[in-house]
């Protein structure tokens, strides 16, 4: 797999794979998500690539205090593969190399076998309340 950036030649695939994966909600377009993580840190929406299709997705951002993971997505034929580990490591890296010192994330407590997998990458449940609003 070879891991760059989010090109917008990769748009059918990544809105498909998003699909496949159960990332699409529908409060959330997927084509102006997209549109507006290109306006901001675009070099951090990275995609996989085995052969001439996007099997993996992930999105970070970094605010200068923490950085965040979004749509980490791996081809339902793809998983248990290390693709996701593999997104992961990319991202937390481009992260580190911008002074990043800590990544959050937020998974649907529902998800358990995601969760697992965060586990297994070192990532810990934090005794947080996760708080949001929709403008």
């Amino acid at each position: 797999m070879i891991v760059r950036p989010y090109q917008p030649t990769d748009e059918e695939q990544v809105v498909a794979l998003w699909h496949d994966c159960q990332l699409v909600v529908p409060w959330n377009d997927p084509k102006e998500e997209i549109e507006r993580k290109m306006q901001v840190q675009p070099e951090l929406f990275l995609v996989g690539v085995v052969g001439e299709r996007v099997a993996a997705t992930v999105m970070a951002g970094y605010d200068g205090h923490r950085g965040w993971l979004y749509a980490l997505a791996v081809a339902p034929d793809r998983q248990r593969q290390g693709l996701g580990r593999r997104m992961v490591e990319e991202a937390e890296a481009r992260l580190k190399a911008l002074g990043c010192h800590k990544i959050n994330l937020q998974v649907r407590a529902s998800n358990t076998a995601v969760i697992g997998f965060y586990e297994g990458l070192g990532f810990c449940v934090e005794d947080r309340v996760s708080m949001g609003k929709r403008l």
